[in-house]
């Protein structure tokens, strides 16, 4: 097995190393070094599984497997800003964590979630990423992002929604959505915490109908 290889399979935990109480964090190692060449054979020695997530910046690597409450959140938010969309009558593509990359720029990553809206069958970038910063460590994904041209993105961290917009080379931290102006965030959030999901998405729904 090559030291790649290694690096995309994630280790059965020996029973010392699991603790009393499960600790619900995500699983982040980042390697220094590697070349575009070496980050597109990670990428297919790890070829359509889900996981673990890779990222790449200037050679540095990132392979990040994400917890339970990370896939939650960003799942969550997913749903409630579908069921908006539904409600509004807006188009959208949902496309996951799509490898997105530049060779020229020699920066790549899988977002937790992005979205193109409109009719365009053949995107060439998401017009909104979402991401969930739920451990700390990693590289720098919005220093990726720029470089990618993504429109917006969404960035969760410590219950708290950011939202960057692209201006030009840099991104600049935006009260509201500008993909999706119309949108109500603070309203959408409320809804975060109620499980299961469908309660969420039924009890949103209802209260965007009614105005509440």
């Amino acid at each position: 097995m090559t030291a790649m290889e290694a690096a995309v399979r994630s280790p059965a935990p020996t029973p010392e190393a699991v603790p009393a109480r499960r600790v619900d964090h995500d699983n982040i190692v980042v390697f220094d070094g590697f070349t575009w060449g070496d980050f597109q054979r990670l990428l297919s020695i790890r070829g359509d599984r889900s996981g673990p997530r890779l990222a790449y910046l200037e050679g540095l690597v990132e392979i990040m497997t994400p917890s339970r409450s990370h896939e939650s959140i960003k799942s969550d938010i997913g749903c409630l800003l579908e069921a908006w969309c539904l409600e509004h009558g807006v188009e959208f593509s949902p496309y996951g964590s799509w490898t997105l990359e530049d060779k020229e720029v020699e920066r790549a990553l899988e977002p937790d979630e992005c979205y193109v809206f409109g009719e365009d069958a053949e995107p060439e970038r998401p017009d909104l990423a979402i991401e969930v910063v739920w451990s700390s460590g990693g590289i720098d994904k919005l220093e990726i992002y720029r470089k990618l041209d993504v429109r917006e993105v969404w960035w969760w961290e410590r219950s708290r929604l950011t939202l960057y917009a692209l201006r030009g080379e840099r991104y600049e931290e935006i009260p509201a959505s500008e993909v999706l102006p119309e949108i109500d965030l603070p309203h959408l959030l409320r809804f975060l915490d109620v499980k299961p999901t469908s309660r969420a998405i039924r009890d949103y729904r209802d209260a965007l109908r009614s105005g509440n």
